[in-house]
């Protein structure tokens, strides 16, 4: 009997459970889909060792946390549900039922509208599971070879216990409720109208142009000072109590923004009386500014959140899309040695820090007065490499080498110094233009760019099947593999002519255009050259530069396995280099072509899914919060609309009126979120720009057309449940209505 009667009753309460069923298979699909990652990753042919692992294991970890925040929105969704059914439940009651029945019918309810949703969604997670391999293959750009229908029991269970664990937070909710709650209140709940404030209008008005200039000073301060991130050691605390300060302004004025936008619409409003008048314009606008007085605060909330997703998905997929598209010039041998020379700085800072080298170490440690040979040292002649694989086995590692090619580089000051001769600022000085604000607070200036032989450079394209340059004894070519806003300082500094003075010789342009296709010197994931200059090897003979660092560049024999060469290098351990009993600096980062893709791949994957997955939570969220908050408010006002239709109202006039209202409250905190995300944006990719022309299009584009069309879909659906609950509350009149009487 009560199975049949909750059975009923959700068949009869079926719009008021929507937001509900539609949040929690939502819920319930991303859950699901997103935690197949692992799977998704073995059929879209990615064979990274690891991946699958640590992908899963992160986004099976987020998934807990985000399942928190869908509980506490499916709470917030059932509060509703309990608002409108409360006389409802009060009438059980007065017809004898007793709580305890009463409580049953709420659990079974829970329980079929929790297995409908559940059911749904893991049909449209498998569904969407499936479609996010071909997804994922092109994210790792990699071939699916032989898809097939998968299903995921790890996802499938991982899902269900969080389903479990909000199905019994919102029954225990319930169940709290129905005992807590008198009977006269149940009763009346209906006639029972949320107490409503008002403010006067000139003290919003004030509070919100308070709330204005506090963004837009926010704005400027972000705009001038950008994000923290480069600045030095030395500025680095500053920078990020400003950035603090930054962040306090736009979050209070954003608050101050929707306190005040009652005061500002009526008045506004009010203004044009041509609109205000027109309609059911007035009654619109008092209702919005008496609704926005109650929700200032979750609007401004739902703003911030809708910032937080908006450039969280569309930063973190263009910084991974960069990344991606330059990958290959960034990694341009099979595999990279590096070693990093003492300079004076570097040296007082090793034997100035107490424990951090041993007092026989530090004896032997001296200033790097020339470059060292690599190669002899890395494939076992002189001072070995100690290579050993998993079973202890000596490996020669000379026997997988094949061409390979030494970059030396050197600060552009001579042996000792420590002020460069070429630095970026010089050079925006020399051409009239400001300093890229990639530049800004980094020690670019500090180190300034560095110098390598041509002799070297020239080798290198070789080895990448380029020309060689010639580069004369009075000239000199600048050189980035970051691409973006360096190699366009650089080109343009090139093909304006400008000279560079380096050691007291002035040089001119060998050509007029900075090479970026084959200047990276290592194996990096964004980038080893932030700006070189390549001169004469006569030239450089003479002018006694400070070393800075050399890199091992090496391909593998000709027809060799590239797997197997990775392999048998891959525990290579390379004993310290002493020339004379002397060290003069210390081995750098060694790293394959492969490992490197596979980092990148890694990173990029896990940037991409973790952006998509909390930026989607948070537009549900987002809308699903904004979506109750307006139906609760529909249902507080039926009696309005009811009495907006006895004194003669157009159905249709008052359906505009829901309409605009819930536009207002939709389409507000959207617009300050994007306006957030603009700024933000504008100077993150100012920031990307630094590595490479970072693109918001793409699948970002269509992302972000997702989120909003599921932001767009919650806006249809409360219209459509709001104009239901308007149309049901007017029809009242006309079942009341005696024509006899005339009321």
């Amino acid at each position: 009997m009560l199975c049949k009667l909750a059975w009923g009753n959700v068949r009869r309460a079926g719009r008021d459970y929507l937001v509900y069923l539609l949040t929690l298979t939502l819920g319930v699909t991303v859950f699901y889909a997103f935690n197949t990652i692992s799977m998704q990753v073995d059929i879209a042919g990615i064979d990274e060792e690891g991946l699958a692992q640590v992908m899963g294991s992160m986004l099976g970890d987020l998934t807990y946390f985000l399942a928190g925040v869908m509980a506490f929105l499916m709470v917030y969704a059932n509060n509703f549900i309990m608002k409108r059914r409360k006389k409802e439940f009060g009438l059980y009651q007065v017809l004898g039922m007793g709580r305890g029945r009463v409580a049953t019918i709420m659990a079974l309810e829970t329980v079929i509208v929790s297995v409908v949703a559940f059911v749904a969604g893991i049909v449209l997670g498998v569904g969407l599971s499936q479609l996010m391999t071909f997804f994922t293959a092109s994210l790792f750009k990699t071939q699916i070879a032989n898809f097939h229908f998968f299903f995921s029991v790890h996802a499938f269970n991982l899902t269900l216990a969080c389903m479990l664990v909000m199905f019994v937070l919102t029954l225990l909710l319930n169940l709290r409720a129905v005992r807590r709650t008198k009977l006269i209140e149940l009763m009346g709940a209906e006639r029972r109208n949320e107490s409503i404030k008002t403010r006067n209008p000139w003290i919003a008005i004030a509070i919100f142009a308070v709330g204005v200039v506090l963004v837009g000073v926010a704005y400027y301060r972000l705009l001038r000072d950008g994000f923290p991130l480069t600045a030095t050691d030395s500025k680095l605390q500053e920078a990020m109590n400003q950035f603090g300060i930054t962040t306090a302004m736009v979050t209070v004025g954003t608050f101050a923004l929707f306190w005040g936008l009652s005061g500002m619409l009526i008045k506004l409003l009010q203004s044009l009386r041509g609109v205000y008048w027109r309609g059911l314009n007035m009654f619109t606008v008092r209702q919005l500014a008496a609704k926005v007085n109650t929700v200032c605060f979750s609007m401004g909330v739902i703003a911030m959140l809708l910032f937080l997703a908006i450039t969280s998905v569309t930063c973190g997929m263009s910084i991974a899309n960069v990344m991606n598209e330059n990958l290959e010039r960034y990694n341009p041998v099979d595999v990279s040695q590096t070693y990093v020379y003492y300079t004076p700085d570097t040296l007082d800072y090793y034997k100035g820090y107490k424990g951090y080298v041993n007092p026989s170490e530090a004896d032997r440690m001296v200033l790097a007065d020339t470059t060292v040979d690599l190669y002899p040292a890395w494939h076992g002649k002189g001072k070995s490499a100690g290579n050993n694989d998993e079973t202890g086995k000596k490996v020669n590692i000379a026997d997988v080498a094949g061409e390979h090619v030494q970059i030396d580089s050197y600060l552009s000051y001579p042996f000792g110094g420590s002020n460069p001769s070429v630095t970026p600022s010089e050079m925006c000085k020399i051409m009239g233009e400001k300093l890229p604000k990639a530049f800004g607070g980094s020690n670019a200036d500090t180190m300034g760019l560095f110098v390598t032989p041509a002799s070297q450079y020239n080798k290198l394209r070789q080895m990448m099947g380029e020309e060689p340059v010639h580069i004369g004894h009075d000239q000199y070519l600048l050189t980035c593999d970051m691409g973006g806003e360096l190699v366009d300082l650089y080109t343009k500094y090139m093909a304006g002519g400008h000279a560079l003075t380096l050691g007291g010789h002035t040089l001119k342009p060998a050509t007029d255009k900075s090479d970026e296709d084959t200047a990276a010197i290592a194996n990096s994931a964004m980038g080893s050259n932030p700006g070189t200059v390549v001169v004469a090897d006569e030239l450089l003979s003479q002018l006694n530069l400070q070393p800075y660092s050399s890199s091992l560049l090496v391909n593998y024999k000709q027809g060799m396995d590239t797997t197997e060469a990775d392999e048998s290098i891959k525990y290579t351990v390379l004993d310290n280099l002493l020339v004379d009993g002397k060290e003069s600096g210390s081995w750098g980062t060694f790293i394959t072509r492969s490992e490197m893709y596979t980092q990148a791949a890694q990173m990029n994957g896990l940037i991409s899914y973790l952006a998509i997955y909390i930026g989607f939570v948070l537009v549900v969220a987002c809308a699903a919060i904004l979506s109750i908050q307006q139906l609760s408010n529909v249902a507080d006002g039926s009696r309005s609309y009811r009495v907006l239709a006895q004194i003669g109202c157009d159905d249709r006039q008052i359906r505009h009126s829901v309409m605009a209202q819930q536009a207002v409250f939709f389409l507000f905190p959207l617009a300050v979120g994007l306006a957030h995300s603009f700024v933000a944006l504008k100077v993150i990719i100012e920031m990307v720009s630094i590595f490479g022309n970072m693109s918001i299009g793409g699948t970002v584009g269509l992302t972000c057309a997702i989120f909003l069309a599921a932001y767009g879909g919650y806006f249809l659906v409360t219209y459509l449940m709001s104009a239901g609950m308007v149309q049901a509350a007017i029809a009242t009149r006309y079942r009341h209505y005696d024509p006899i009487r005339g009321h």
